[in-house]
């Protein structure tokens, strides 16, 4: 493996680090809809990546991009998480697969971005898979946000 291409393996192997070293942390905090909504809200900025047009990609494939990470790469997550009331607390329970389903989705992507990156720009492919991370996320997060209105309204 070359270097250009070893990079965004690593650099894919240290965020998942991070992210689970962060939903470790999360899951001991009572959630709130702050916590809830801004994680999509502030990834929302990532589009501006496509005012420079290296980054820019057919409209057709965002969108197959976004309906790929919303309504596929988002069911795992949707089914290993959920909130729950603990006393005046809203937590988030996970399943015990949580963190495998988590690993499971970045090796789907680090293998998927391999080969999608044999036809696009090392550009194109970041703002392909950030459009179906974003996807994924906003379908996730608006799950919870949905949850936890009605656990509030209790």
């Amino acid at each position: 493996m070359s270097l250009i291409r070893a990079v965004p393996v690593v650099a894919s192997l240290i965020g998942l680090a991070v992210i689970l070293a962060w939903r470790v942390q999360e899951g001991r905090r009572a959630v709130t809809l702050r916590k809830i909504l801004m994680p999509p809200i502030g990834m929302a900025m990532g589009f501006c990546m496509f005012l420079v047009p290296a980054f820019r990609v057919p409209i057709a494939w965002a969108l197959c991009a976004f309906v790929v990470g919303a309504c596929f790469l988002s069911y795992p997550l949707l089914r290993t998480s959920r909130l729950i009331r603990d006393g005046d607390a809203i937590m988030m329970q996970r399943s015990n697969f949580f963190f495998l389903v988590v690993i499971a989705l970045a090796v789907v992507r680090i293998l998927a971005r391999d080969y999608i990156g044999t036809f696009l720009t090392i550009n194109q492919t970041a703002g392909l898979f950030f459009v179906l991370a974003f996807g994924m996320i906003l379908m996730w997060r608006g799950r919870m946000y949905l949850q936890y209105r009605q656990l509030v309204q209790q």
